[in-house]
């Protein structure tokens, strides 16, 4: 029971402490100005700070199958700990309102954010996996949950950032020293985690967990393939393509965010300080990110159960199979339609921008929660992180693609020496999206068609 109770503490707090990637766009406005960073160069930053957590998901997923998530989580302790101490080093030395944009430290910072990325994808599969391999009875409700305080990391993060590291009267933030903050507890949080987060002893199959009376061992269960098998799957390919438009669509606005804020006019009863403009995007996001996850994991439990393999019964589940789990993706897919319909058509100043965050926090936390249990139901349970973690590939493929069509379209509206101003800046990029988006709803067609009976 100690031990339970150690885990869970250290699940909610590793999670609480992973999201640090994800409030670049409180440091954005700060790095543009002293810095004189470039568009191009903050959507490099960003992005190697989300897509980081990627190129190494598999291998990650491999270590948490088989070694289990201590050993991700001290690792993710070194790599947020180097990362974010180095990241605040970098700045404190760089020369203050430079004319030139700093090619050199942009260079630095972009690595830095990278191993921050893979701290995030360690601490992420640590956790996550930590909850769902122990509570398997409830497998959605576990990842969802872990998820659900995962989102909130931005939004402690930034309310810690705005409380104790921000000028109360100009609302400027001291990025160094809050740099140094993640740095230091982000260390010390992931090293207790490496005690304490751990998965049940004995190699246990959600069948045997979900139905005693009927044990099937794991290799009677006709989805445990190789990563081969996985990748010969037609239906594995739609749902990465899926996944590259929506996350790469979402990741590439929470890179952003703030710089797209900042090219808006504020109204009158609006604060004129960018910090603070991008700070309360970043809540926001954080916020419907949070409550997608905590609706999305406990009613896709109840109404779409995990489908298990019994040798004696086939594929079954412990409740009543309402409909499929495909319904999930499909609301994101058009809600994410519907975010960038609004971005297009309704958007004129800074105070429009709340609804762009809610969207894309509803869409990027409803996928995420869902996909373990898709995962499971396809490809089974013994090589769920493993068959997670190829499946991740894709966000990396689409956060590059879409972070890069944002930056460019915005160099090309930038006048030299100055920031973008105006709707031109982002318009054609949501264009770009909103045509992905329908795209991807007619892949969740397809997938619901060819998966009918086991999501």
């Amino acid at each position: 029971m100690l031990s339970t109770t150690l885990q869970c503490i250290a699940i909610f707090s590793t999670s609480l402490f992973a999201g640090g990637v994800f409030v670049f766009p409180l440091l954005a406005p700060a790095l543009m100005e002293h810095l004189g960073l470039t568009q191009p160069q903050l959507s490099t930053i960003a992005l190697a700070g989300l897509a980081g957590q990627y190129p190494f998901s598999s291998i990650v997923g491999k270590l948490i199958d088989r070694y289990g998530p201590r050993v991700c989580s001290f690792l993710a302790a070194i790599m947020f700990s180097a990362a974010f101490g180095l990241s605040s080093l970098e700045i404190s030395l760089a020369p203050e309102y430079s004319e030139r944009p700093n090619t050199a430290v942009a260079q630095r910072l972009t690595i830095y954010f990278a191993m921050a990325g893979l701290g995030t994808v360690l601490s992420y599969f640590s956790f996550v996996f930590s909850a769902t391999k122990t509570f398997t009875r409830y497998l959605t409700i576990a990842s969802g949950v872990t998820m659900s305080l995962f989102g909130l990391s931005p939004l402690l993060l930034s309310s810690i950032a705005s409380n104790f590291f921000s000028d109360a009267t100009t609302g400027s933030l001291d990025v160094t020293r809050f740099l140094q903050f993640l740095a230091v507890a982000t260390g010390v949080v992931h090293l207790a985690g490496a005690y304490a987060l751990t998965v049940p002893s004995t190699t246990t199959t959600l069948p045997r967990l979900l139905d005693n009376e009927h044990p099937a061992e794991c290799a009677t269960d006709p989805r445990d393939g190789s990563a081969v098998d996985l990748l010969r799957d037609p239906n594995f390919w739609l749902l990465a393509l899926y996944m590259i438009m929506v996350l790469g669509s979402c990741e590439m606005i929470i890179a952003n965010v703030g710089t797209i804020v900042l090219s808006l006019p504020a109204t009158l009863v609006q604060s004129l300080a960018t910090e603070q403009s991008a700070s309360l995007q970043v809540k926001i996001l954080s916020i419907s990110n949070t409550i997608s996850r905590l609706l999305v994991g406990p009613l896709a439990d109840f109404v779409s159960p995990v489908f298990s393999y019994q040798r004696l019964e086939g594929f079954t589940t412990i409740r009543k199979h309402r409909m499929s789990r495909i319904v999930f993706l499909s609301g994101a897919a058009s809600l994410l339609a519907l975010t960038c319909t609004w971005m297009l058509f309704s958007v004129q100043t800074r105070h429009d921008v709340w609804l762009l965050s809610v969207g894309t926090g509803i869409t990027y936390g409803a996928v995420f929660t869902v996909l373990p249990g898709v995962t499971c139901s396809i490809w089974g349970i013994r090589n769920l992180a493993r068959n997670f973690g190829v499946i991740t590939y894709s966000p990396f493929i689409g956060t590059t693609l879409y972070s890069y069509v944002y930056a460019l379209i915005v160099a090309r509206h930038t006048p030299e020496g100055m920031a973008c101003q105006g709707r031109i800046c982002w318009e054609s990029t949501f264009y770009f999206c909103l045509g992905t988006s329908l795209a991807s709803l007619g892949i969740t067609a397809i997938l619901w068609r060819n998966w009918s009976g086991r999501t």
